[in-house]
């Protein structure tokens, strides 16, 4: 299927940025709600980022940063940015990020490692200009008062003045694996914390994390089609082996310097939060992650108080946008209650959310409550307000994915569905609609036909695509299933454009199956908890089990004799499974990206689920790749980037050596100066078709 540029579907994917380039990202609202502040490339091949303002009152819209009037030359990444960006998967470039003030007057942001802020109002005759910090400097923060910005340089917080210019080091690391107000690995990667610095309300102090890498073990990155380049050393923290030393310190514009203090037999620092409704917030677990604390920080003297102590036999989780205040100051958590078995929202001693209804995340917390996401439907998103009197309230309607952003008198809601393949941004006032962000990504040609259905005797959710132009009973046809299946990502979603690719790729000749099993956020806690100790057993089950229904469902549409699967990171490493244990199910895998032994991959995803290997080595043989890698019987494609930080190109080298020596031809695609994300245009595109003709020549009709 072509474009009307006639382009072929996955160059379209591929130039698009998987449709998601010229889109609205990261929208904010100024608190009295006169401003609406963005980022969003020009085009849907566009990936440079503008930061852009829409004016409520006239609804007008004016860039305010464009980079490639206020850089030279193309933008050239310091190193500490490029792995911000790989543990957060950005792939775009220009404004990335910005950070507001209070107000939502100004923002700073970095290009190139230089430093800018913006004036957001309507009428600024010099809406940028550029500070003259230290370079490179990396994630620079706004204070609320507008008047100073952090960032970090060479791995030392610095502060400037916005008024004076004035640049100092606040923190300056005391040996060469130090490093102040930057997320460590683990948190980045697993803990979905990404900053590493905090502002006061009062824009007097910061709170600023400290680590230190001296513990954890040097791994090497190399591009071997460059063998004169030396390779980079990277501190990788394998299963069972130490973390970095995290910490963190109140640190005053004065220059005075006040440690946190809290009992380090919780070392992960999960979540942190400082809101003008109360003391600065943190939430640690103990490295098993079974117990955790949720503590309020002493803003004088660095001391921390409990407010809730967390215990699970199996993990305690970690749920964007918490622990938080209320306005009123009552404490915001989340309860998974086993009666119900649902994750309930906590505020101060009331469950405020009923059950059935699983909390995913909190937005925002203000004046008039807090604002959350939650689900009754593991495919859907739905948002709600708690007031501050604990009644609950939906903000959008049931049906799709949704996301709210609120200042003042203004609301904007992202919405998508199953029935669409883009999304929207409607912005309203005062409840009523007023317009549109506007945005210029593509929409694709191919329109998904998606089918839902509960599979088997646990309800799995599962979306069934065949080719476009196939009559049911017509043909039965080959199966190729592209699951996911791990924990914290889920792929059966209400939107059509999630499933573009499927189609595409069900128009090649094949019936594709897309089933979330146990282990996949949206179900509940006894779901997700499913897979404790054990990845390989529940999950690959539920994929089979999802492949019975399908085919008892549509008896003469599926032909079971041929059955492909695919999947990249945790997907690639159920691919290799399911041809590796269950051949008699599965008849090829292309496996992208895979953790073959997870030995090899890091401390806090692998032992949150797995336990320590020290501890329990048969849990992880069980889960091995390698262990299994005699038993080959069917195609097998491994496909990885070698330049891949978080899962390393060892995984795949582990196997494919168990595979030679056990005498199993395979297929290995090694990607050249690849990461984990496969980004570019030309890799993107070919991986597909690659994947397409391996599966096409595998499933073959005997």
């Amino acid at each position: 299927m072509t474009t009307t540029e006639g382009q072929t579907f996955p160059r379209q994917s591929a130039r698009t940025g998987n449709f998601r380039l010229g889109a609205p990202r990261q929208v904010s609202v100024s608190r009295d709600g006169e401003r609406i502040v963005f980022v969003r490339s020009l085009s849907g091949t566009d990936p440079v980022n503008r930061l852009v303002v829409v004016d409520t009152n006239e609804l007008t819209e004016r860039i305010v940063a464009d980079p490639t009037e206020l850089l030279a030359d193309s933008e050239e990444l310091p190193a500490a940015e490029r792995a911000r960006r790989e543990r957060m998967r950005e792939s775009t470039s220009g404004v990335t990020s910005y950070s507001c003030d209070s107000a939502a007057t100004h923002a700073a942001f970095a290009l190139s490692g230089r430093l800018f802020v913006a004036d957001l109002t309507a009428g600024a005759t010099s809406p940028v200009r550029e500070l003259a910090a230290a370079t490179p400097a990396v994630d620079p923060r706004l204070s609320p008062d507008g008047s100073f910005v952090s960032y970090v340089h060479d791995r030392a917080l610095r502060v400037i003045n916005v008024a004076t210019g004035d640049d100092r080091a606040l923190c300056e690391p005391e040996s060469t694996t130090i490093t102040y107000g930057l997320a460590d690995f683990i948190a980045a990667e697993e803990l979905d914390r990404i900053r590493g610095q905090w502002w006061s309300p009062d824009s007097t102090t910061l709170l600023v994390e400290r680590f230190d890498e001296a513990p954890v073990a040097t791994w090497w990155i190399s591009n071997p089609a460059a063998p004169s380049i030396e390779p980079t050393p990277h501190r990788y923290p394998a299963a069972g082996t130490a973390n970095a030393e995290v910490s963190l310190q109140l640190v005053h514009l004065s220059g005075e310097r006040t440690d946190v203090v809290w009992d380090q037999t919780y070392p992960y620092l999960a979540s942190v939060s400082w809101s003008s409704h109360g003391p600065a917030l943190i939430q640690v677990l103990s490295r098993n992650q079974q117990r955790g604390l949720i503590l309020s920080i002493d803003p004088v003297d660095g001391t921390t108080s409990t407010l809730h102590a967390q215990d699970d036999p199996t993990w305690v989780d970690v749920i964007p946008g918490l622990p938080c205040w209320t306005s009123d100051g009552r404490l915001v958590r989340t309860v998974d209650d086993a009666a119900t078995d649902t994750r309930r929202l906590c505020v101060g001693d009331a469950l405020v959310t009923p059950p059935g209804i699983q909390v995913t995340g909190v937005l925002a917390s203000d004046e008039s409550g807090v604002v959350l996401i939650a689900t009754d439907d593991p495919t859907e998103r739905r948002v709600y307000r708690v007031g501050l009197n604990d009644t609950l309230t939906p903000l959008t309607p049931d049906g799709g994915l949704r996301s709210v952003t609120s200042g003042g008198p203004t609301t904007v809601v992202s919405s998508t569905s199953l029935g669409e393949v883009s999304t929207t941004w409607t912005i309203t006032r005062q409840g009523v609609e007023v317009g549109h962000l506007t945005s210029f990504a593509e929409r694709p040609t191919i329109i998904p036909a998606v089918t839902l259905l509960r599979a088997g005797e646990r309800d799995i959710v599962t979306a069934v695509l065949f080719p476009t132009a196939h009559v049911h009973g017509s043909k039965r046809l080959p199966v190729i299933m592209t699951p996911y299946g791990g924990p914290h990502h889920s792929e059966v979603l209400a939107s059509g454009l999630a499933f573009a690719s499927d189609q595409w790729l069900a128009d090649q000749g094949f019936a594709v199956i897309v089933a979330d099993g146990r282990g996949t956020p949206g179900r509940g806690p006894a779901w997700e908890r499913a897979v404790m100790r054990d990845f390989a057993g529940p999950i690959l089950d539920d994929q089979i089990a999802a492949l019975t229904a399908v085919s008892e469902a549509f008896p003469d549409d599926i032909d079971t004799s041929r059955v492909g699967i695919t999947g990249w990171s945790f997907g690639g490493w159920l691919a290799g499974l399911a041809v590796l244990a269950r051949p008699d199910v599965f008849h090829a895998a292309v496996a992208g990206a895979p953790v073959t032994e997870w030995r090899l991959y890091d401390t806090a995803y692998t032992e949150r689920y797995l336990g320590d290997p020290n501890d329990e080595p048969d849990v992880y043989d069980r889960q091995s790749l390698v262990a299994l890698a005699a038993g080959l019987q069917r195609p097998l494609m491994i496909i990885h980037g070698l330049a891949d930080d978080n899962v390393v190109v060892a995984n795949t080298l582990a196997l494919s050596g168990a595979l030679l020596a056990a005498g199993r031809p395979h297929t290995v695609l090694p990607l050249t100066g690849v990461t984990h994300m496969a980004s570019s245009e030309t890799v993107a595109e070919n991986l597909l078709l690659l994947q397409v003709e391996f599966l096409r020549s595998a499933l073959t009709s005997p």
